[in-house]
């Protein structure tokens, strides 16, 4: 069958068509209800399949993390539990509002137990943080390297919480002279304060 027999073709009686042409005419309709089955049908199942598919490895992983966590519970209460301990024992060593007083009057008989001159001491005004206040106090002590020694340790020894910042120590000496005179120790004490309820709000 030749190309030109193709315009011959009686399009309202396909039964007279030639075996080649019927071929022919019957895989075009072949490939047009598999294309359109395909576009209508089955591309949406795929995509419907994808978006599935794409949720089942999301609720995998999930379920798996969340299985791991099972797993461990036990030992993550055990750690919850070491760690409201840790915190409670922190927070016994943080002085409420009616001790820091007293804590000031610490540090200064330390320095004063050391062996220290004060030639300064000033507490500041609190600042406070998240759950916690801040008390800076300035001081100027006199002494020898031994006695700031015995006062640093003696800080770190007291039960509440006391830590001390820019530490600066300068000689008397003048030129080349060596004198007996003591040092002076200038820094800032800081103890803290533990906030209550209201006053963190």
């Amino acid at each position: 069958m030749a190309l030109s027999d193709l315009n011959d073709l009686d399009l309202n009686n396909p039964g007279d068509w030639p075996p080649l042409a019927k071929a022919l005419g019957i895989g075009f309709l072949c490939v047009l209800i598999a294309g359109g089955w395909y576009y209508f049908v089955t591309s949406k199942q795929l995509d419907r399949l994808q978006r599935v598919e794409s949720a089942e490895s999301k609720l995998r992983a999930s379920f798996e993390q969340k299985q791991h966590k099972a797993a461990n519970l036990e030992r993550y209460e055990e750690q919850l539990e070491e760690m409201r301990e840790s915190f409670g024992a922190m927070l016994k060593q943080l002085p409420d509002k009616s001790e820091v007083a007293s804590l000031l009057v610490d540090v200064s008989q330390t320095g004063l137990a050391s062996g220290l001159e004060f030639e300064l001491f000033q507490p500041s005004a609190e600042v406070n943080k998240d759950f916690y206040a801040e008390l800076p106090i300035k001081l100027r002590v006199k002494g020898r390297y031994h006695e700031f020694g015995t006062f640093i340790s003696g800080l770190a020894a007291l039960p509440r919480i006391v830590t001390i910042h820019d530490v600066k120590i300068s000689s008397p000496a003048r030129g080349m002279e060596r004198t007996e005179e003591p040092m002076a120790l200038d820094a800032t004490v800081k103890t803290y304060r533990y906030l209550e309820e209201p006053e963190v709000q």
